[in-house]
């Protein structure tokens, strides 16, 4: 078949996937620093906080708080008999899960590309549109909605993520687990087994894992996933050659895939290099496994494990986090090691479960997919501040190529110009059906495009702004502007409007339009495309989205309560996980406590109502949501207490999000616990919330940060405007503070120090000329310090 005739699919549209190439500034340095560790790392740490407690910004200061602190490493007592309990690893396509008890050791395999991509047929239909679900809501037949929209994702098992499989690590009868070790910096994994110990990294260079177990041989296969037989797959095959073995799986619409291992004896070690490749990769994957497989094998595991840990210690290097709350503090590592190991350009960003897809017998929760109605904007919500733009990036280059296939699903679907994003989305951005109400909610492609708006604020280039972020908000606004129609006093309304997931799937579900969900998406949708076309100098532009904006309804707000509204005509009367009415808070931020009197009264209002109502029917995500909500309307006690609650109760013992209260701590009716991710992310900007804020144009050091954090670091936390920020905090107040321009351009900084003196390296802020208020003004030029010390 030529090239030209040949099926376009998604991976068409993105680079393949590169360890070698040096994507990032830092890559290709092989001489970062990497963390000291034990003893070693002590003495750092011990340097560092004598430098906080000096208020000086010192190169040893600095050094300790870049990277994770051994302390942080995540230490798991043996047995681990759950794969949601495992060590988790990662190189961004591939992912493992380190687990099992006595002489038995697992690691669970993943890929991040491996999916069944069929179609249930439903969604195939001519009646399958936007025309029909408005005709079934007029006519409230909620029993074709759910035969239309709801059941074929229920209906059939794909689409879906489909995990790779296992390999079972049969040890000698000497060796038995003791303990299970996640090496942060090195992002290593390793199991204490008495005598000896085995040792797991996926190798951020190469699309490879390698383990090495020290002492007497082990025994070991491949095991595949006994799910598939959900998907009609054919057996599996099987084969093996000199030291290498392999599966070789036939999957739906010529999916093939291969993991493949192979093993040498080294001294007094066994090593194995793995790997699981495709049809993504090769027409011929089994003979590309194996060629990779070979080619790590003749390194060995001392050669591969050097680069991997130039690696890591280039990603630590790029900001660093200290807060004197241990369980914070790890979390926060934590998360940032899963941008680290679950996302990389080039590699599909992260589903609902990462590269870590489940593996107890059955296919992922939820089809392991991407929900774009919370999961993805909440998992992508930390990145940015803490400088993962690299990791991040994978997120935004994953939907700018599907932008055409979004193009034609709003032709098709909405009947409408533009783009549309499924709410419930395969790997190839196709729908997927689910509770209609959210799942075809058109509103959920401008939650999306907040993605690429907050990228150019935060990185403030040009290029991506005229190039991505600017024509893609576009493309969702004019599909949005397309569905508008002038209601009572021309004001403009969507002829159906919903707040996800309020009433779940019913038709009461379906609330009178606008919704505050969809009205605070619209409205930040046309202000945020407003102020691109002013900076692109497109002034005819900029005043058609204005005059969107103008043409839209102010938010509801309850004339009793003072709180925001569900809808024009419903408040929020129960517990409810999902806080999409309060959308212009947080994450949208145009209702802010920096506002009018009267929107800081509805914002405290909102928030006691959420108090008021509960927390038993939250998720452990609504959790991470309040305490980013609270930090951002100045609230950092409830910030904390939130945070807390999260981390109490609603992660497993390995760090991983599983939704449901499952210790029984009180917090929730759900005491289930299937596993997502978008929990961790938006705990992690939690963080951030309380540290660092610098929405509205202003950056404001610690602006929520509770009373039990009097002692703070952080180095090169990244603010809008294109700022690395480093800040010390000492017995409750500001010590030290420098901020690093990335380009030319004005720096608003409300006063870190207050009423305190303070020494700064630029004259000119003595003068009242740069203040306005309790704000410093000035310019910046790309690659200039602005640095302060308290002097009391």
């Amino acid at each position: 078949m030529s090239s030209r005739a040949r099926p376009r699919r998604w991976w068409d549209f993105v680079p393949p996937y590169h360890y070698n190439d040096c994507n990032d500034h830092n890559d290709c340095n092989d001489n970062h620093l990497v963390r000291p560790r034990h003893g070693g790392l002590l003495l750092v740490l011990a340097l560092a906080w004598i430098g906080v407690a000096s208020g000086a910004g010192t190169a040893a200061e600095r050094a300790a708080v870049l990277g994770p602190g051994g302390a942080a490493d995540l230490v798991l007592a043996a047995p681990i008999d759950r794969w949601d309990e495992a060590v988790p690893l990662g190189n961004g396509l591939l992912g493992g899960l380190l687990w099992g008890s006595g002489p038995n050791v697992k690691l669970s395999l993943d890929r991040g590309d491996l999916w069944d991509l069929r179609v249930p047929e439903t969604l195939l239909r001519s009646d399958w549109n936007y025309a029909t679900m408005q005709k079934l809501v007029a006519e409230k037949n909620q029993a074709r909605m759910v035969e239309l929209f709801d059941n074929p994702y229920n209906a059939v098992p794909y689409a879906t993520k489909i995990p790779a499989g296992r390999l079972e690590i049969a040890l000698d009868k000497s060796q038995s687990a003791r303990s299970f070790r996640l090496d942060l910096a090195r992002a290593v994994g390793r199991v204490d087994v008495g005598a000896g110990s085995v040792e797991v990294f996926y190798s951020a260079r190469q699309p490879v894992a390698m383990i090495r177990v020290a002492g007497p041989a082990p025994q070991w296969k491949i095991v595949p996933p006994a799910s598939l037989g959900q998907l009609g797959y054919g057996p599996v095959q099987r084969g093996s050659e000199g030291p290498i073995t392999w599966t070789l799986q036939e999957g739906a619409l010529g999916l093939r895939y291969a993991v493949v291992a192979g093993e040498r004896r080294a001294s007094d070690a066994t090593e194995i290099a793995l790997t699981v490749t495709s049809t993504r990769d090769d027409p011929d994957p089994l003979a590309l496994g194996r060629k990779r497989v070979a080619a790590a094998l003749e390194a060995g595991y001392a050669a591969m494990l050097d680069p991997h840990v130039s690696w890591w210690g280039a990603f630590w290097s790029r900001s660093g986090v200290r807060v004197p709350d241990q369980q914070v503090q790890q979390h926060y590592d934590l998360v940032q090691y899963f941008y680290g190991s679950a996302s990389r350009r080039g590699a599909p960003p992260i589903p609902l479960q990462g590269v870590w897809t489940a593996d107890e017998g059955s296919l992922p929760p939820w089809h392991g997919d991407y929900h774009h109605d919370l999961n993805t904007q909440l998992t992508y919500w930390a990145y940015l501040a803490s400088g993962r733009l690299e990791e991040g990036s994978a997120f935004l280059d994953f939907l700018w190529a599907l932008l055409p296939a979004h193009r034609r699903f709003a032709r098709e679907f909405y009947a409408a110009p533009g783009a549309a994003v499924p709410g419930v989305m395969t790997l190839d951005g196709k729908p997927m059906g689910g509770w209609g109400q959210y799942s075809l909610s058109p509103t959920n492609g401008a939650w999306v495009a907040q993605a690429f708006h907050l990228h150019w604020r935060y990185t403030m280039d040009r290029k991506f702004l005229a190039d991505q972020a600017y024509p893609y908000c576009t493309a969702i606004a004019e599909c949005l502007e397309g569905l508008l129609r002038p209601g009572p006093g021309g004001r403009l309304k969507l002829p159906l409007s919903t707040s996800p997931e309020i009433h779940d799937n019913s038709m009461r579900a379906w609330l009178a339009p606008n919704s505050n969900y969809d009205l605070a998406l619209l409205r930040w949708l046309s202000g945020a495309l407003a102020e691109m076309a002013r900076d692109l100098g497109r002034r005819t532009d900029a005043e058609r989205w204005q005059g969107l904006l103008d043409r839209l309804d102010p938010l509801a707000v309850d004339p009793k309560t003072n709180a925001l509204r569900l809808a024009p005509d419903e408040s929020l009367t129960v517990s409810h996980r999902h806080f999409s009415h309060l959308m212009a808070i947080h994450p949208l931020g145009t209702l802010h406590v920096e506002g009018t009197d009267r929107d800081r009264q509805v914002i405290a209002a909102s928030l006691a109502e959420l108090e008021r109502l509960g927390t038993s029917a939250w998720c452990g995500y609504s959790f991470s949501w309040m305490a980013c909500m609270s930090a951002r309307a100045g609230q950092p006690e409830t910030a904390d207490r939130y945070l807390g609650r999260y981390l109490e109760a609603f992660i497993s013992r390995n760090g991983f999000h599983v939704n449901g209260d499952y210790k029984r701590r009180g917090y929730s009716s759900f005491t289930y616990r299937p596993f997502t991710l978008e929990g961790n992310f938006a705990a992690g900007q939690a963080v951030h919330e309380m540290l660092l804020q610098s929405w509205g144009g202003v950056v404001r050091l610690f602006p929520a940060v509770p009373a039990a954090w009097s002692d703070v670091a952080f180095d090169d936390l990244r603010a809008e405007g294109a700022f690395r920020v480093s800040a010390r905090r000492r017995a409750g107040r500001t010590a030290w503070v420098r901020i690093v321009a990335e380009h030319d351009g004005p720096l608003r900084l409300r006063d870190p120090f207050g009423p305190r003196p303070a020494a700064w390296n630029r004259t000119d802020l003595r003068k009242e000329a740069a203040r306005a208020g309790t704000d410093y003004l000035l310019t910046l030029r790309a690659g200039e310090t602005l640095e302060a010390a308290a002097t009391d």
